[in-house]
């Protein structure tokens, strides 16, 4: 990382930045060129390991690229807030992103309802119980994160 003193080394930091995301960008490979799709997602971290999840309807270009290549790169950013000096004619944006990689995989059927549940909780500060009427036609995807790193730029700390 060319600025390392923005480099987030901790892995709980990293997932405590995740925490604060509220959509993944996942990039998949489509004969050489980037899939860019921003995903609503929920994460899951144990022991470090940090699986990531995300859901669509049953059909579509990401399935057919994931059934080609299953590699996969993400991207989540927030805490975005524009700092600007108009008297020094200055201007910077404050952030907190993490980027990293892994293979994405469908989820089985006997798993689906754990993986929605993670997502659902991602967005409510209380386990929300949702419909359960669309699981049948919901597909769920997870990434195990292989590697992953995090960058932070906030007022005051360079």
């Amino acid at each position: 990382m060319r600025r390392a003193d923005r480099e987030v080394k901790d892995v709980n930091e990293m997932i405590e930045i995740m925490k604060r995301c509220d959509v993944c960008r996942l990039a998949l490979n489509d004969e050489g060129y980037p899939y860019i799709l921003p995903l609503n997602f929920g994460l899951k971290a144990q022991g470090g390991k940090v699986t990531l999840y995300f859901h669509g309807a049953d059909a579509g270009k990401k399935y057919e690229l994931i059934a080609k290549d299953n590699r996969a790169s993400f991207e989540m950013d927030c805490a975005h807030r524009l700092v600007s000096s108009g008297k020094k004619g200055h201007c910077t944006m404050e952030y907190e992103s993490v980027i990293g990689k892994g293979k994405v995989e469908i989820v089985p059927d006997e798993e689906k309802m754990e993986a929605l549940t993670v997502m659902t909780d991602h967005y409510h500060e209380k386990h929300f119980e949702f419909n359960t009427k669309a699981v049948p036609r919901t597909t769920a995807m997870k990434l195990v994160v292989e590697e992953m790193t995090g960058k932070r730029r906030m007022k005051g700390a360079e």
